[in-house]
């Protein structure tokens, strides 16, 4: 399939005159499971719409810990990195593939002028703004004022919903990172929720589709 069907496809939505700019002025991005496409301190000077795949979205700390901020899927953009291309500003988060990705990656000197000139456009980029804005405060209310087992279980849950996969391939430090906490917490907490027959650890993996579909 060609980009413009792909981008017709995606986003079935957008005005066919938008739809042509965009398979003219974008560039398609394969981006592997793993490979960070944006990072923190960079300067953007494109961004990116989700063809196909999962992006995860995160905060890093002073000490090098992880704190999810949401998945970016099929058909959506990043309203953090949208933020960013509101002049030369560096980027404050960092945008690394969950999965196999297909990144549509479009110029940011675009979006202003489309802003302006499609409805459809300033709709999606509106709607995209508050989705995101409510993920954040979602986000800032479960480190508030969860208890760090019940966001556990969220991360499980977060992830099967965004990505529809049921084993997270990582140790248990990746988890910790990415919920801003210790190793040997989470891994107290995964034995726990092992006892419950609700997980199966192994080495490197972390099967909870028990969890999720009970």
């Amino acid at each position: 399939m060609d980009k413009k069907a792909l981008i017709k496809r995606t986003f079935p939505f957008l005005e066919r005159n938008l739809i042509e700019e965009l398979s003219t002025v974008s560039a398609l991005q394969n981006v592997k499971a793993g490979k960070s496409i944006l990072a923190e301190g960079d300067y953007i000077k494109s961004f990116p719409m989700l063809i196909n795949g999962c992006l995860r979205i995160i905060r890093l700390s002073e000490n090098g810990n992880e704190l999810l901020l949401y998945y970016l899927n099929q058909g959506e953009i990043c309203a953090m990195a949208l933020i960013c291309c509101m002049g030369p500003q560096k980027s404050n988060i960092r945008m690394t593939a969950e999965e196999d990705s297909v990144v549509l990656s479009v110029p940011v000197d675009k979006l202003e002028v489309w802003m302006s000139e499609y409805r459809t456009w300033k709709e999606f980029m509106m709607y995209s703004y508050r989705k995101r804005f409510d993920e954040l405060l979602d986000t800032i209310d479960s480190i508030t004022f969860m208890k760090l087992d019940v966001r556990l279980v969220r991360f499980f849950e977060d992830r099967y919903k965004s990505t529809g996969k049921t084993i997270f391939p990582g140790t248990h430090q990746d988890i910790a990172l990415q919920l801003n906490t210790s190793r040997e917490v989470v891994s107290r907490l995964l034995r726990n929720l092992e006892k419950k027959h609700l997980i199966i650890t192994e080495r490197n993996s972390v099967d909870y589709t028990v969890l999720v579909k009970k």
